[in-house]
């Protein structure tokens, strides 16, 4: 790391929504140093010259999973922890060159990754960890077969190792606390069912209320929040009714269950390219016919949620949740959401909302002094065509994390 002065290009304002001109940015180590619409004079920082390009903050996606590497989670079952991180090890790399330089991790991220990541051993974005997702017996993340009574050890397979089941408040309570000792960001809790399980029901409902409730309870204690899983209304409101922060997916809600979220400041996180990428290409890489058809419900009304959360004030994050071989469609999501949010709006569910959402506003997602040098010089304006943000980052002519470019092909 060392010091940079950028100038010459073009800034996007993430807080303010708007592209503004003559702004000069100067980094120093890991963080923004100095933001300027007059020129910044350093004596010691390398000059870099945009001519014309964009500077933006880097993307945060606050919905993936680095260890779920198939998309059929059920062939996680004979891979071990160490294929498991290598894999995970190539997934980060190819987020951070799409231009996501922070990710939440929502269930098995572990604090190994995030240090790997954090200290250079990989190359990825920084890393907001869950831990092990908690579900209940025969909910979302007990992906044991039918046949199954026992729940297989967590040191040995790449399927157990991202969840854990729990019952009861005793159980939810030590739990949670375990997973908070382990270095997690944020709690995962599943509320209803989900796509890829195998056993459960889409609508149905997880997790008592009391369980909930200790959750929340437990992660407030530690000064972290909890985020649940859930896509029916009754699940939502279940949810955010005991103080969950975030709703992951929420396909299924209805207004009432958006009232709700307003009233009490919950975010949603749609991850909608998930659905759109398992109808396309999720048959080839093992999908079951289970899976396909609840995935077909909830792919309908996803833009709905997303339209409705949106005229009601909702914050809306985003997310993609794309499993293994799917992940490569991340960038996806922000062309899906252009058919009922502008551009610029899109762009700010990936900086400014997922950073209030992961707990760094004015550390992430925005360019000011103090904040994370975090960056992306692009070739072109994105709030004018998301097309720029596609296509593996190929349009990004720089790519920054923690002052270090990972990135850089604009001749310096």
């Amino acid at each position: 790391m060392g010091s940079f002065l950028f100038t010459g290009g073009r800034f996007l304002d993430t807080r303010a929504g708007v592209i503004k001109d003559g702004i000069d940015l100067l980094v120093e180590g890991d963080r923004v140093k100095e933001v300027s619409d007059r020129p910044i004079t350093s004596a010691s920082a390398q000059r870099i010259d945009l001519a014309g390009k964009v500077l933006m903050p880097g993307l945060i996606d606050a919905h993936i999973h680095i260890f779920l590497s198939e998309v059929n989670i059920q062939h996680l079952a004979g891979v071990p922890l160490t294929l498991l991180a290598a894999k995970a090890g190539v997934l980060m790399r190819d987020m951070l060159m799409r231009g996501f330089t922070s990710v939440r991790d929502t269930a098995g991220g572990d604090w190994g990754m995030q240090i790997a990541s954090d200290t250079g051993l990989v190359d990825g974005p920084r890393l907001f960890i869950s831990g092990m997702a908690i579900s209940q017996t025969g909910g979302h993340g007990d992906f044991r077969m039918r046949t199954q009574t026992e729940i297989e050890c967590n040191c040995c397979s790449g399927l157990t190792y991202t969840t854990r089941i729990v019952d009861g408040v005793p159980d939810m309570i030590k739990a949670v606390r375990d997973e908070l000792r382990k270095g997690a960001n944020q709690i995962k809790i599943m509320v209803s069912g989900g796509v890829a399980s195998q056993s459960d029901p889409l609508d149905s409902l997880q997790f008592r209320l009391d369980e909930i409730s200790a959750a929340v309870e437990e992660a407030t204690n530690w000064g972290s929040y909890v985020c649940a899983h859930a896509y029916s209304a009754e699940a939502v409101k279940r949810a955010v009714g005991q103080g969950v922060r975030s709703i992951e997916h929420g396909n299924l809600i209805d207004q009432a269950a958006v009232d709700l979220m307003k009233e009490k400041g919950a975010f949603l996180v749609p991850t909608l390219v998930a659905y759109d990428s398992m109808r396309r290409r999720g048959r080839d890489f093992g999908l079951t016919d289970y899976s396909l058809a609840k995935n077909d419900v909830v792919l309908e009304a996803g833009l709905r949620s997303l339209d409705m959360c949106r005229k009601t004030g909702v914050p809306i994050c985003y997310g993609s949740d794309l499993l293994g071989q799917l992940q490569d469609d991340q960038s996806r999501e922000f062309l899906i959401r252009s058919d009922v949010m502008p551009a610029m709006e899109i762009i700010q569910s990936a900086t400014t909302v997922n950073a209030r959402l992961v707990q760094k506003e004015g550390e992430l997602g925005e360019l000011v002094p103090g904040a994370y040098a975090d960056l992306l010089v692009v070739d072109g304006d994105p709030s004018k065509d998301l097309g720029l943000l596609q296509d593996q980052g190929a349009h990004l002519s720089a790519i920054m994390k923690g002052g270090r470019f990972y990135k850089n092909r604009l001749g310096v």
